[in-house]
């Protein structure tokens, strides 16, 4: 096999399942490292290009929208007229096989999922779903390279951390609240844990994106003028101010959403909410990221792989905050 010079990712998702792909670009670029990667994805995550020189160039698939199949479709031309050497992709779906095909990419490589794939593919890889998924999406790229990247790397630059400072970020991606997955804490639970963090004496910063405007405004409301507590919404202009605000903080404390793997990407300590999820999916085995979950509520997690939506009694997401408290 000749040394690509360009090589096609496909990996659709939200801005989290992107630096989750981060650790087998990553691999890639280690092992042909003159080689440029574009990376199709969809036009809500584009920002991850962002947070990482590993992507020399994004191709926007809006596959959510009304006109999906002819996204798709120029998404061929594109890949066809790209003169890519190969191309590798995240999807599961049965005709993702003959997606690749029609490319006209030579080398073409994706997960096992049934006959097409063994036929149309240079290589079907197994699918295993219950790790780590930057460890699953990582899994394809093994028939080209023997490099291992376990975490998602994001560039934030050369930022001293701030001794006893907790950032707090309690939203969730608007998709998740549209689908009905609740996944995180009501406004008065996280001002409530806001109130405890600040009596250890920590110096707690809140921080939310666009869609969490409500909810931030609500624990301020409760919150108040109180010494300590610093209201940082709409000051980040851009994910990356998001990632350099991370790395400065100590610890972090999010539901399970993107800032969490932005944490987990600048390093710093990250305790990120689970309730319905399954964290050994999306948060690594490390002392260092830690799942705040109710380990008593036998029936999590059982979103995605038991259910759609969320039930109502969120027994999950029912946890003491002073465990919590002790985590930090």
């Amino acid at each position: 096999m000749k040394k690509p010079k360009k090589i096609l990712a496909i990996n659709f998702g939200g801005i989290g399942d992107e630096i989750l792909f981060l650790p087998a670009l990553s691999s890639l670029k280690k092992e042909f490292p003159e080689a440029k990667i574009t990376l199709a994805l969809e036009p809500r995550s584009k920002s991850v290009k962002d947070l990482s020189n590993l992507i020399d160039d994004v191709m926007c698939v809006d596959i959510k929208g009304k006109h999906k199949y002819l996204a798709l479709l120029k998404l061929i031309i594109k890949a066809r007229f790209g003169k890519y050497d190969m191309v590798f992709s995240s999807g599961a779906n049965q005709l993702i096989p003959l997606l690749l095909f029609l490319t006209g990419i030579t080398y073409r490589y994706g997960y096992e999922s049934g006959t097409l794939s063994k036929i149309l593919l240079t290589k079907a890889v197994k699918l295993k779903k219950n790790q780590y998924a930057s460890a699953m999406y990582h899994e394809l790229i093994t028939p080209v390279t023997d490099f291992k990247t376990e975490y998602p790397q994001i560039d934030a630059g050369e930022i001293e951390k701030e001794p006893n400072s907790v950032l707090i970020h309690p939203g969730v991606s608007k998709m998740s609240v549209i689908k009905k997955m609740v996944k995180t804490w009501t406004p008065e639970i996280w001002a409530e844990l806001v109130k405890k963090v600040l009596e250890t004496d920590k110096k707690v910063y809140l921080i939310g994106g666009p869609d969490d405007k409500e909810c931030i405004e609500k624990i301020v409301q409760i919150i108040g003028e109180t010494p300590n507590f610093e209201n940082l919404y709409g000051t980040t202009k851009n994910i990356m101010d998001l990632a350099k605000l991370t790395k400065r903080a100590e610890v972090l404390i999010c539901s399970d959403s993107a800032p969490m793997h932005i944490g987990v990407g600048v390093g710093t300590k990250t305790l990120a909410l689970f309730g319905p999820t399954d964290e050994k999916k999306l948060i690594p085995n490390n002392e260092k990221y830690i799942a705040i979950k109710n380990k008593n509520c036998s029936c999590r997690p059982c979103l995605w792989d038991k259910r759609q939506t969320t039930c109502e009694s969120l027994d999950c997401l029912k946890i003491d905050l002073n465990e919590v408290i002790k985590l930090i």
